[in-house]
């Protein structure tokens, strides 16, 4: 039934000066699952996303988010309507705290969004909610630590929590653990499991061990379509994905549930 899937595009299409960076891709994402979308580099992985997130109108297509139709409307109103992304590059801010990152994000819930000249007394009431996100993604004891001053997996984490303030229904997350090492990878990925408990989670992931883990549904992409769609022992049998994922590729798709 349509309600059970909270994202679907059809035929959506995405031309530059006659390059097809998003070919006909036509994608259900099921309400309460975690969604891996994963392909080679250059597959459209992430022009997919910005479609999505209305960073890039569609050359032609659909999106339907909670079966309303969004393909023309604008960034702001998709995130206020439940959909908020993170991105591949961190996105905090480095000189605020951790708590203050978090405050930031959770501003909107009093009706004044993103006032950074608000003076601490006047948003200390949204100190509870900041400090219990950060209690569920690990970093309450970072609370009052610069973001900059964070190490890598640290920043991710605080990214999710900064995503996770602003209570969407549905959380893209852009390569959440690029870049980690294997522990903190461990972490992120908990992390990310956690938050698909409440809330829906489509993901571009290159890591096959984190999609094999924690994904309901994969959908591989390569040169701008879908060529494969189901669970993780479906799409690594598919002889067209197993060619997609040529040499190193292929054996960590193939090795990633050893």
């Amino acid at each position: 039934m349509p309600d059970q899937f909270i994202i679907e595009t059809r035929g959506l299409t995405r031309e530059f000066n006659g390059f097809l960076a998003v070919n006909d891709v036509s994608l259900r994402v099921r309400r309460g699952h975690i969604h891996a979308l994963i392909g080679p580099n250059g597959a459209g992985k992430t022009t997919c996303f910005n479609l999505l997130t209305k960073f890039l109108i569609p050359t032609r297509g659909q999106i339907l988010f909670k079966g309303e139709d969004i393909t023309h409307a604008r960034a702001a109103e998709v995130a206020r309507r439940g959909m908020v992304r993170s991105f591949q590059v961190s996105a905090v801010f480095p000189h605020l705290t951790v708590l203050e990152n978090v405050r930031v994000a959770l501003q909107r819930t009093l009706g004044r969004t993103f006032h950074f000249w608000r003076c601490d007394s006047s948003l200390a009431v949204l100190d509870p909610r900041a400090l219990a996100l950060l209690e569920a993604v690990d970093l309450a004891s970072f609370a009052q630590t610069l973001a900059v001053a964070l190490p890598y997996g640290r920043k991710r984490a605080l990214e999710i929590a900064t995503t996770l303030a602003m209570e969407p229904e549905l959380m893209l997350l852009d390569e959440p653990t690029q870049g980690m090492g294997h522990e903190d990878v461990g972490k992120v990925t908990a992390l990310i499991k956690r938050a698909a408990a409440e809330r829906t989670v489509l993901m571009v992931e290159h890591n096959m061990n984190v999609v094999a883990t924690i994904a309901d549904t994969i959908t591989v992409m390569q040169r701008g379509r879908i060529i494969a769609d189901g669970t993780y022992a479906e799409v690594s049998r598919s002889a067209q994905v197993i060619e997609a994922y040529m040499g190193s590729g292929q054996q960590e798709l193939q090795g990633a549930r050893a």
